[in-house]
């Protein structure tokens, strides 16, 4: 019997070695640089989320599949595409994209640029709605189809207000903000919208639907009045769209191939971006490194608590520290762009955060890139002085801050709940739920808020190089398109990851001419960093997963910040492009 134990023992430790030497084989050769054939072509089957950060590449779909591609990869992949001897066309089929204005714009720039080099770009779309529409308008001809229908029909800004199921629950939120247009809580103070903030979603929505009405119109040989005008007709059954001039074709994908195929004149070697993003191509890339630093998500005080596949992004004080030192401290490193995707968050973090991107700044030429977001906090972190380039899409700006707390002290009275205390401080009780605030403890709050705002509006004038009142006339919460951005110099330049590029190159006294190597950080995590990540999400993935559906119940607003009692620059909603 003792054998026959000894036996099993050992054959399970055979098999978990086997199973860990397995994982680590599929590891390195996953990690290896791929060939492609002669006479391929790219398929670019984009989906879901497109992020700024390089997410958990795992070998074995068990494990979870390959990583979402993120804007680098794909803006990578159309340049090297485009200068590739071995890819023929590039094939783009869009669904259920989850991107903001921004990266939809640097993605289309980037097919305009691929197709510059004269290689043909093909288009199949399925369940389109506007932002695969919008991209898929860089072709000359769009396939859908035959029964779809493309669920394009304008835009609109809504806002759900909770203050009347509040008062129902008997809760109330206590909350004191800087900047008449920083409206970030009054989902929870108001049942509707305060003038203030109809006029900055009217600004906002007249530059979003103007600029797609603009580029359908140029793409589509129509003018912007004619699409707005076709707009109001959507949304459109396939064979409407093809009347009004929307879409040029429809098929099933077989019979979209077989056209590829018979407008290349050769079969169709079809590679997936996952597979074309780690081949290299001569004449590419060259020996001048630039990093990238992504900031993005809510921004939050210490540590990481997200494991390296948790879903939610998160900008932490330890982690962008740990990422600017690792920079800071590269000799090969010739330029840096801070590419910042966030709303903002806690006031300190944004500081702390702010105070290593200065430092960085001294030590290594600098420049700052605008994605979907870079609002608030985000914007915050963004004024190191170097040149700023946002999108003319980027969400920017809401210069402000705010602070609230919940008081659950009606709800606690339906419910039979009371609480007595014992305290030391008049001020003691101030950020708890139970007790409403008093003039002196909403005085102190006030004061609080008021100090920080003219701080902020302080930092953003050193870094703009402008005087108190004039960042104070465009800040007051407000949020900003980059285009309009631009018009009040908070930004320098309209612009994507090329524009960055050029201005890094520029400040660190390198050639137009000269190829560089764009080398991201955080970097893609080894396998196994990922399986240890995986093991220590265990005892945070209820929080997170709890977290998670109260953040899409209320507009993504990152209610752990409350808990924390955070004085917030964040800004006041989520824009979602559907």
């Amino acid at each position: 019997m003792k054998k026959f134990f000894l036996g099993v023992l050992a054959g399970v430790l055979m098999a978990g070695l086997f199973g860990v030497v397995a994982i680590l084989v599929a590891a390195k050769l996953g990690s290896q640089e791929k060939s492609v054939e002669s006479n391929s072509t790219l398929v670019l089957r984009l989906e879901g989320a497109i992020s700024e950060k390089p997410g958990a590449d795992m070998p074995f779909a068990f494990l979870g599949g390959a990583a979402p591609p993120t804007v680098t990869d794909v803006w990578k992949s159309l340049k090297k595409a485009a200068i590739d001897p071995k890819i023929k066309a590039v094939v783009l089929m869009p669904r259920g994209l989850s991107v903001g204005w921004a990266k939809l714009q640097e993605i289309r720039g980037g097919l305009i640029e691929y197709k510059a080099s004269g290689k043909p770009l093909f288009v199949f779309l399925r369940a389109p709605r506007t932002p695969e529409y919008y991209l898929a308008t860089a072709a000359d001809r769009i396939h859908m189809v035959p029964e779809d229908y493309l669920d394009m029909k304008g835009m609109r800004a809504e806002i759900t207000y909770y203050k009347g199921a509040f008062d129902k629950l008997g809760v109330k939120m206590e909350a004191e903000h800087a900047g008449k247009y920083k409206d970030a809580l009054d989902s929870y103070t108001r049942t509707n919208m305060t003038p203030e903030s109809r006029e900055a979603l009217d600004l906002l929505l007249d530059g979003l639907y103007g600029h797609l009405s603009d580029t359908v119109g140029a793409a589509r040989k129509k003018s912007g009045a004619e699409v707005r005008k076709l707009l109001d007709d959507g949304p459109f059954l396939a064979d409407q769209a093809v009347t009004a001039g929307l879409i040029d074709a429809l098929s099933y994908e077989d019979q979209f191939f077989d056209e590829v195929k018979q407008k290349l004149g050769m079969d169709v070697k079809r590679v997936g971006l996952g597979e074309y993003s780690r081949t290299s191509v001569d004449g590419f890339e060259g020996k001048n490194r630039i990093a990238m630093i992504v900031g993005d998500g809510a921004i939050v005080r210490g540590q990481s608590v997200t494991g390296a596949l948790d879903e939610e992004a998160q900008m932490t004080t330890a982690h962008m520290t740990k990422l600017f030192h690792q920079v800071a401290e590269d000799a090969s490193i010739k330029g840096v762009i801070l590419r910042v995707d966030s709303p903002g968050g806690d006031a300190v973090a944004s500081d702390e955060i702010l105070r290593e991107a200065k430092l960085l700044s001294k030590k290594k030429p600098m420049v700052i890139s605008m994605s979907d977001v870079a609002a608030s906090g985000g914007y915050y972190i963004s004024m190191t002085g170097d040149p700023v380039i946002a999108y003319p899409n980027t969400i920017t700006g809401s210069i402000g801050v705010i602070y609230g707390k919940v008081n659950l002290k009606g709800l606690y009275d339906k419910l039979g709940l009371t609480k007595d205390v014992v305290q030391r401080g008049k001020n003691a009780t101030i950020d708890s739920e139970y007790y409403e605030l008093d003039a002196q403890g909403r005085k102190k709050l006030r004061d609080g808020v008021e100090s920080i705002y003219k701080a902020f509006v302080g930092i953003v004038g050193e870094g703009r190089k402008k005087k108190y009142e004039e960042i104070d006339e465009v800040a007051q919460g407000r949020v900003w398109l980059g285009s309009d951005a631009k018009k009040h110099e908070l930004i320098d330049a309209e612009g994507g990851l090329d524009k960055a590029i050029e201005m890094v190159k520029e400040k660190a006294k390198l050639s137009k001419s000269d190829k560089i190597r764009l080398v991201v950080y955080p970097p893609k995590q080894s396998l196994l960093e990922q399986l240890v990540a995986k093991g220590n999400e265990s005892n945070v993935s209820v929080d997170r997963l709890v977290q998670r559906e109260i953040r899409e119940w209320t507009g993504g607003m990152p209610m752990e910040l409350f808990r924390q009692g955070a004085i917030l620059r964040l800004m006041p909603y989520r824009l979602e492009i559907r």
